[in-house]
């Protein structure tokens, strides 16, 4: 009996055993799963606020924002550069306009409007998309008053419906001379664009830039976000009535920004539009026989100053994973979406369509001039793409056989990033400032010229040529970037490399804010 009950006690320990190893693997199973879901991989729901801050885009973020300051012309307010001063003061006068605001270029001092407009549409749509993530980090005021810096001067070019000025400066004089814009003593004729003389791309890309920081500015400035919301349909108007390339009509524009079509410019300036207004005419205009004329559905472009339709598909794109049952359906968008996808299915590193433009360590690479804007820009728009999915909980992107996830296009952007603050074959940041190696011979007038000093136009050409790195750090610029071979020149007088522009500013800006850290996108930007 006693044998027995023995016999039956154990087997009950056993029991009690095999149950409690259940209970606790499954507890290990699901505290795994928990960990899995919470990595940067998870492509679950992002939750709606911003999460952890990853500490090296944030560290790089406060640097990049700052060369906006730096490029700043006018009566500075607030000035945190030491080595900068007012400077511009007197341009627009010629035609009693004040065009003192805006920002320079690039090294030089020249206003060129049509990258100075995508600067201020990109860096909008940085604020609207990340402006969350940018406040988390204490960047949002100071990228909201740089993107106000260029709209003021965007809203002065403009005086008359059918007038734009486009360009501050005669860039051949300009480049005859290397010294500080404090000191620049020469006349700044000005360029402009008319029904008669017209340039749709650029008036299109003002309008964009309007449309959009419209967005930015019409909870704290409605007055001000009227106004340029009025400038935006006024500058459509005039880009669309009156067609015609300004490269075409001021050929001396084409040795610096020239033009290969307006027609991107113009799908993205409807795009911005419709966002801005919900007006069913400018989506009708992106879906019907202008996006059959110009959206080259199912063909990738790249994504710059130049060419804005892989922009425009991934903003529409968004209105199909977040739009409500009016675009969602929307036949004319599944076509934007689709040639997104084929954008995002082309960046991928490991997809049956990848691109080839890219060096041997994965940086996208298309151009000898300003390398990395292409590899910023792409990435920005991958970042963003990655969110509208995880947003949407769309699960995967197909691309020919094989699908990935949100996680993959976010690793893309990632490793883009990654490269220019440092993950490359010479260990070097191409962003001044960051980390211990980046470049200092950064071609960059104010950058090379001590503050103390006020050479002539001529005189300042010592400070070009001499060996000794620039006295004043240009911090946040994003240089030109790497050859194809990987290799970096550092040397001032390499402006295919060592030139930084403000624009490329605006997609570096934009693509840290979205990977500093983690939250939904918005559902619209009204």
């Amino acid at each position: 009996m006693g044998a027995k009950s023995r016999s039956k006690g154990c087997w009950a320990w056993l029991l009690v055993l095999v149950v409690l190893a259940l209970v606790v693997t499954a507890i290990v199973v699901a505290i795994v799963k928990k960990k899995s879901n919470s990595s940067d991989d998870d492509d679950g729901p992002v939750p709606g606020p911003p999460g952890a801050i990853t500490q090296k885009y944030s560290d790089a973020l406060k640097l990049a924002v700052q060369f906006f300051d730096i490029q700043k012309s006018g009566k500075l307010v607030d000035n945190k550069i030491s080595w900068r001063g007012d400077s511009g003061l007197k341009d627009g006068s010629d035609e009693k306009l004040d065009l003192s605001k805006g920002m320079y270029d690039a090294g030089d001092h020249m206003k060129f409007g049509f990258p100075m407009a995508f600067t201020a549409t990109v860096l909008s749509w940085s604020i609207l998309e990340y402006g969350d993530q940018m406040d988390a980090v204490n960047q949002l005021q100071t990228a909201q008053g740089s993107l106000k810096w260029i709209t003021d001067f965007l809203v002065n070019a403009h005086p008359k419906d059918n007038v734009l000025y486009i360009q501050v400066g005669d860039p051949k004089k300009d480049h005859d001379c290397w010294n500080r814009p404090e000191d620049m003593t020469g006349k700044r004729p000005l360029t402009q664009i008319n029904s008669s003389s017209p340039g749709t791309e650029v008036a299109a890309e003002t309008a964009a830039a309007m449309a959009s920081a419209s967005l930015v500015f019409k909870k704290s400035n409605a007055t001000y976000s009227a106004t340029l919301l009025k400038h935006a349909k006024q500058l459509f108007t005039f880009a669309d009535k009156n067609r015609g390339s300004y490269s075409q009509s001021i050929p001396e524009v084409q040795e610096f920004y020239n033009s290969t079509g307006y027609g991107d410019e113009l799908l993205w300036a409807a795009a911005w539009l419709y966002h801005a207004t919900g007006d069913q005419s400018y989506l009708d205009y992106v879906t019907g026989d202008n996006g059959e004329e110009f959206a080259q559905f199912g063909r990738p472009t790249w994504f710059s100053w130049d060419n804005k339709l892989a922009g425009t598909q991934v903003l529409l794109s968004r209105l199909s994973f977040l739009g409500g049952k009016d675009t969602s359906g929307n036949s004319g968008l599944q076509k934007y979406r689709k040639t997104a996808e084929a954008v995002m299915c082309g960046l991928l590193p490991n997809s049956p369509t990848a691109t080839t433009s890219r060096t041997e360590n994965g940086l996208i690479w298309v151009s000898e001039w300003n390398a990395l804007q292409h590899p910023v820009s792409s990435a920005f728009l991958a970042a963003l793409y990655s969110d509208y999915m995880l947003t949407s909980r769309t699960s995967k992107l197909e691309c020919d056989a094989d699908s990935y996830k949100a996680s993959d296009i976010r690793n893309f952007a990632r490793s883009q990033a990654n490269y220019v603050l440092g993950e490359n074959p010479l260990k070097m940041s191409y962003l001044v400032g960051y980390g211990d190696k980046y470049p200092k011979y950064v071609h960059h007038r104010g950058a090379s010229i001590p503050a103390d000093e006020k050479p002539n136009c001529r005189e300042g050409f010592k400070y070009l040529n001499t060996k000794d790195p620039n006295p004043n750090v240009a911090v946040g610029a994003l240089v030109g970037g790497p050859f194809l071979n990987e290799t970096y020149v550092d040397a001032r007088n390499n402006s295919m490399q060592g030139e930084p522009s403000t624009y490329n500013s605006a997609l570096i800006v934009g693509l840290l804010s979205g990977l500093v850290t983690t939250s939904s996108a918005v559902q619209s930007f009204t």
